[in-house]
């Protein structure tokens, strides 16, 4: 059994139905569309055919049906292949330039949160696979060298290293070339063995701190990792929806969007499946999501640029009757926002 033209719009009349009204769908209702113009019957016979396939299914005792995930799969992988779609529904996001990005993020969470009537979060810029552009070693005292990292997007890292004695200003200018030359350009995951060998045995008698250099270079740009910020909104929007507002599964999912390691395993499942995305759009519906507290929700999520290599993640998080076109459109257009905002915040 496939799907025709004709179960496909009985399919996406159920599901549109579904969306709005929250309620089981009967085949009455559906017969009511203008442009199918097919009986009840020919209908009935229409959703136990999709019924037998998986796309919906039948609560208890109703005569109705709703979407299975099956069904809302097939729905929203339909949304997205079409045309971009012209969102008329949602205020244009007007985003106040502002000095800290963290207020911009905090902001954008809220709005996201008021115009979807959903939760929202969204993660602060972390470096992903960046390039190395820049490594400064400074004297500070006999003991302490000054290490200084500039990373593509120019973010800067400062750390500080203990070592065992004074090193001359032309010893240290020649660990800068050597440390330079053999680095620019290169990734963390791009400085193996072979470079980190080689690179040690140019470096002869200062193997040592070339070494130790390479530690902390790799610590204070994955420190960014534990800072990670995360600013969610509109929790208590989930209270909305009956099929979400049970005692036990909003405690979880209230619960969860506090926690940032719950919210960091689907940042990091996001980012995963990114690398191979163009769009940049990730929609997970029920057990599709990493979170179990989240079996009962869609969650749609995007990532946004800063620059090459720094990025955040978006997510809205809503029943999987959700409205699924706003949600795109919406985070399209603020994926845009995002991007000009910060473009005129560096110039």
């Amino acid at each position: 059994m496939e799907l025709d033209d004709r179960k496909i719009t009985i399919l996406k009349a159920i599901i549109k139905t579904y969306l709005e009204t929250g309620e089981p769908v009967g085949s009455r209702t559906i017969s009511k569309f203008t442009d199918l113009k097919l009986s009840s019957a020919t209908i009935r016979n229409e959703m136990s055919d999709l019924e037998e396939m998986g796309y919906i299914l039948q609560p208890h005792t109703s005569a109705g049906r709703i979407p299975s995930d099956k069904g809302y799969r097939f729905y929203v992988d339909q949304i997205m292949q079409e045309k971009q779609q012209e969102v008329t529904e949602v205020k244009e996001l007007m985003i106040q330039r502002v000095d800290r990005v963290e207020l911009v993020l905090k902001r954008l969470a809220q709005m996201l949160a008021a115009n979807t009537n959903y939760a929202a979060m969204i993660s602060g810029p972390q470096y992903h696979r960046n390039k190395l552009k820049f490594i400064q070693l400074s004297q500070m005292d006999e003991h302490k060298l000054l290490v200084v990292v500039v990373v593509e997007g120019n973010l800067v890292k400062n750390t500080m290293l203990d070592v065992p004695s004074a090193i001359s200003q032309e010893e240290l200018l020649n660990l800068n070339i050597l440390l330079n030359s053999a680095l620019n350009g290169l990734s963390l995951e791009e400085i193996n063995l072979d470079v980190i060998t080689r690179l040690k045995e140019r470096a002869g008698s200062y193997s040592q701190i070339v070494d130790q250099v390479l530690t902390q270079v790799a610590m204070a740009i994955r420190a960014d990792e534990d800072d990670l910020q995360i600013y969610t909104s509109g929790a208590t929007n989930i209270f909305k929806y009956p099929e979400l507002s049970d005692g036990e599964k909003a405690s979880q999912l209230i619960s969860t969007l506090e926690q940032k390691d719950k919210l960091r395993e689907l940042i990091d499942d996001v980012n995963e499946s990114d690398e191979n995305r163009e769009n940049g759009i990730q929609v997970y519906i029920g057990n599709e999501t990493p979170l179990q507290t989240m079996k009962d929700c869609s969650v749609v999520t995007a990532n946004y640029e800063l620059g090459e290599g720094i990025r955040g993640t978006i997510g809205i998080i809503g029943p999987k009757r959700m409205d699924y076109e706003r949600v795109l459109g919406t985070l399209k257009n603020l994926m845009k926002q995002l991007d000009a905002t910060f473009k005129n915040e560096e110039r």
